[in-house]
């Protein structure tokens, strides 16, 4: 078919479109509805993933986590899981002094919230703080929360259960809104605390501030305040990178003695990097995609429906035009092709503007949410390929019922 021919094939499409808007913007808008909710949700997926992906790049990825729980595996808890021992203090202790490949150990665990006695200084207080309890090697293994102003705790201050802090950037912020934080005694609940530093800023992450925290030795908090024993957290980074796995060794033979497994049972604790954390969180986005795919396939699905059918209307509403057209030398492969074009141009048009309301929601949802959105080439790319593949999958049926018209009997229908 000669590019002449394409364009002018295409023109009568549109023409014929434009000629009854409503009912064309009706049609497409299934079709709209479908891709936008592609782009939409897909540009909070990328968005999550991006800052999941840095988080845990940041983290490194030699990092070695221990928990009372498997971790990485979805669904819910089962009895053995829920009685098991709780990790304790002295079991970080233990796999920092007895673990050869062992190069720093982090523990830490926050404290249950007390909204009644929030963080002060003076007058002013910082609303929803969250209190975590530290070791001197947190920022050793995580390298994550270090210092803008001041310094970290150390390992005096944490076996001496000082009164001791480093504040998040934005509860500094809050309280010493025009002066240093630094040597100032601040309130934690009832406790007086001392102002040794300040983090620097991270932002939010799946809509929650890092920044907001008071961060304390890990003895302090457990001797001052309540928290819930299952909820502490033991990481360490290996001294070498090829001892990894050596390292992951370990840490599990040791805590098996301390916990006094028999050696024909399977661990009662998990040990995991952050390879495995990445594996569950796929796991995890992976069904929100399947999710995504079945809302937009179902409005795709309809919009399909209401092409064919307005097609089908179109071919019936043209019965006469085809007539003309086949009676003056126009083909049935002509005929063909008009019609799968317009179905083509519709949901085209449909996918165009759905792309561009997935545009809009993803603005609208990083400018007015926490939630991170990106939207990503491939997502547009398949929005449109879909759209189109739609209107040639649901248009052939109409066009080819009006390239099979007898020239004869369309010019006598009325």
């Amino acid at each position: 078919m000669r590019l002449g021919i394409i364009k002018e094939v295409v023109a009568m499409a549109w023409d014929s479109l434009k000629t009854h808007k409503l009912r064309s913007f009706l049609t497409l808008l299934g079709i709209m509805i479908g891709v936008m909710t592609v782009i939409g949700m897909v540009s909070v997926i990328q968005g999550l993933n991006a800052s999941f992906l840095r988080e845990l790049s940041a983290a490194g990825s030699d990092l070695i986590m221990v928990s009372k729980y498997d971790a990485v595996r979805m669904g819910e808890r089962t009895e053995e899981e829920r009685t098991r021992k709780d990790l304790t203090y002295e079991d970080a202790v233990a796999i920092e002094r007895e673990c050869p490949s062992v190069k720093a150990v982090s523990v830490d665990i926050v404290a249950n919230v007390f909204a009644d006695n929030p963080v002060r200084y003076g007058n002013i207080k910082s609303e929803n703080t969250i209190i975590i309890g530290i070791n001197e090697k947190f920022p050793v293994v995580y390298a994550l929360y270090l210092p803008q102003e001041g310094r970290f705790l150390t390992g005096a201050e944490v076996d001496r259960t000082a009164r001791s802090c480093l504040l998040g950037f934005e509860t500094a912020e809050t309280l010493f809104p025009h002066t240093n934080a630094i040597g100032k005694e601040i309130r934690v609940g009832p406790e007086k605390f001392n102002v040794v530093g300040v983090l620097s800023k991270r932002g939010q992450m799946f809509g929650q501030s890092r920044d907001n925290l008071v961060a304390i030795p890990i003895t302090t908090l457990m001797k001052y305040f309540d928290y819930d024993r299952e909820n502490i957290e033991i990481a360490a980074v290996p001294r070498d990178h090829g001892t990894l796995n050596e390292t992951i060794e370990e840490i599990t033979n040791l805590l098996r003695r301390r916990r006094k497994v028999p050696f024909n049972k399977p661990n009662d604790f998990s040990v995991f990097t952050t390879d495995a954390l990445l594996d569950l969180y796929n796991q995890i986005t992976g069904a929100a995609y399947m999710v995504m795919i079945v809302i937009s396939s179902i409005g795709l699905l309809v919009g399909g429906i209401g092409v064919m059918n307005i097609m089908l209307v179109s071919v019936k509403e043209r019965t006469r035009e085809i007539g003309i057209r086949k009676a003056i030398g126009a083909h049935s492969g002509d005929i063909l092709r008009q019609f799968l074009i317009e179905a083509i141009v519709l949901t085209g048009s449909g996918g165009l503007l759905g792309v561009l309301l997935g545009f809009l929601i993803a603005i609208v949802v990083k400018a007015a949410t926490p939630l991170p959105a990106a939207v990503s080439p491939w997502s547009v790319a398949i929005g449109l390929t879909v759209s189109v593949s739609i209107g040639l999958a649901f248009g052939i049926f109409p066009a080819q019922k009006a390239a099979r018209l007898d020239p004869i009997v369309s010019l006598r229908y009325e």
